[in-house]
């Protein structure tokens, strides 16, 4: 399926509103999620349009690998399914959630976790075993791409660092520090630079 056919989880901004719409990150998310991810809540949308309609909210998850207190980063290629993000650096690995993780017309938080479950699974080969942990949200209305997303932050603490990528959308994988990302800070996608902004909220949250 063409990515403009899919169709991708949604929430309504006002929504979001109600519950206390932010800029950056936020931790303690899961008030939001148990909202969310009512069934009543989301609904799927043609990504199409809701990619260029901020009355929505596309729920993104995005995962941030650790092993060894080292943060996986990589570099977004030409075949990424955001053109807007290409030769990006990102330390998130994540992406919409589609009508093809369940057959209804709306989500739930078991759905969620499949579906983030399926996300890792398909862009990423992993060695070894993983502990994942929800520890925030991201908003970004800054810009186009921010207005009409919003990231469910989550850390994955990797048993091993033998990670391949799954997909040619992911290019020069390396596990490098905090301290480092930091430095190179400028290189990040948005999201990113938000993530290792806050970095020890965050890190301290999935603790």
């Amino acid at each position: 399926m063409p990515k403009s056919d899919e169709h991708v989880l949604v929430v309504r901004r006002t929504l979001f509103d109600e519950l206390g719409s932010f800029q950056g990150f936020r931790a303690g998310p899961q008030r939001y999620l148990d909202v969310f991810l009512r069934r009543e809540s989301n609904f799927f949308a043609p990504r199409s349009s809701a990619e260029t309609d901020p009355s929505l909210k596309q729920i993104i998850p995005y995962a941030v690998f650790t092993h060894g207190g080292r943060i996986l980063r990589y570099v977004r290629g030409a075949k990424s399914g955001e053109k807007r993000l290409v030769t990006k650096a990102s330390i998130g690995i994540g992406g919409h959630i589609n009508d093809a993780d369940e057959g209804l017309f709306a989500f739930d938080a078991d759905a969620y976790r499949v579906a983030v479950e399926r996300e890792i699974a398909e862009e990423l080969k992993l060695g070894g075993g993983f502990t994942d942990r929800v520890a925030g949200l991201i908003n970004d209305d800054s810009n186009e791409v921010g207005r009409v997303h919003l990231g469910v932050v989550h850390v994955v603490d990797l048993e091993s660092d033998d990670v391949r990528p799954g997909e040619a959308a992911i290019a020069q994988l390396e596990f490098v520090t905090p301290e480092a990302l930091l430095v190179d800070r400028e290189d990040l996608e948005t999201w990113s630079q938000i993530v290792i902004d806050h970095w020890p909220q965050i890190n301290g949250a999935a603790a």
